[in-house]
């Protein structure tokens, strides 16, 4: 991982910033709605509540971590390690902090964790998203769909010869067979 970058657990006074980090992620997908300021406001504010709790609720052993570069604030990790799997549920950085290999080396940072316990890694990602090419790059496979979002999973290589759905059976990022 990269020398400045930290990880820090979530604190109540984190709220507005994680709330800004959850709104920079849906900025592209409302910008056509053509909504003034104060109507982005109230339903980001809504989905942002509603995305926090359900996390908080359905992830209750997972770690949520602040993610700051130089001890400032600039994303959010939430990893929820399992006996069977470690489930990333969510990533993501501030817009001026992304594409700067800062995801890759936090992904690359769970890969190696990953593979020495022997554990896949899966996250859920929406079909549009655009860090589909790091997971494809990083050898990330679409094991399922539900609604917008693909299941991707990445297992260790020390396991692949055991895996219990082949290759074949998986679809690789776009979508092909």
């Amino acid at each position: 991982m990269k020398d400045n970058i930290t990880l820090r657990p979530i604190i109540p006074e984190d709220e507005d910033f994680l709330y800004l980090v959850y709104a920079s992620t849906r900025e592209e997908e409302l910008a056509p709605l053509g909504w003034n300021s104060d109507e982005k406001e109230k339903f980001l504010r809504m989905q942002f509540n509603a995305q926090h709790r359900f996390y908080q609720e359905r992830f209750s052993n997972a770690e949520f971590q602040v993610i700051c570069l130089d001890s400032r604030p600039i994303g959010r990790l939430y990893v929820d390690r399992r006996g069977d799997e470690i489930r990333i549920v969510d990533i993501a950085l501030l817009p001026g902090y992304r594409n700067a290999g800062i995801g890759t080396s936090l992904l690359k940072a769970l890969l190696v964790e990953a593979a020495r316990k022997g554990l896949p890694v899966r996250i859920h990602v929406e079909h549009f998203n655009r860090a589909l090419h790091l997971y494809k790059r990083l050898g990330f496979l679409i094991s399922g769909e539900n609604g917008v979002y693909y299941l991707l999973e990445w297992t260790p290589p020390s396991s692949c010869s055991s895996a219990p759905v082949a290759f074949t059976d998986k679809k690789n990022i776009e979508g092909k067979e």
